[in-house]
């Protein structure tokens, strides 16, 4: 009885940790999107002027 309650255990400590390195991928992932569109978005500015009236 006790093995079977640590081999549950197990497979549900192991998907959380699965759960935990996704999380921190998609994170990582969006903060560099997030990054690189706030850059293109500089370089868009300076390259094309603002119109005055």
């Amino acid at each position: 009885m006790r093995a079977i309650a640590l081999v549950l255990l197990s497979f549900c400590l192991s998907g959380c940790a699965v759960l935990a390195v996704a999380d921190l991928a998609v994170t990582g992932v969006a903060t560099v999107a997030k990054t690189g569109v706030k850059t293109v978005g500089a370089v868009v500015n300076a390259v094309i002027p603002d119109k005055k009236p």
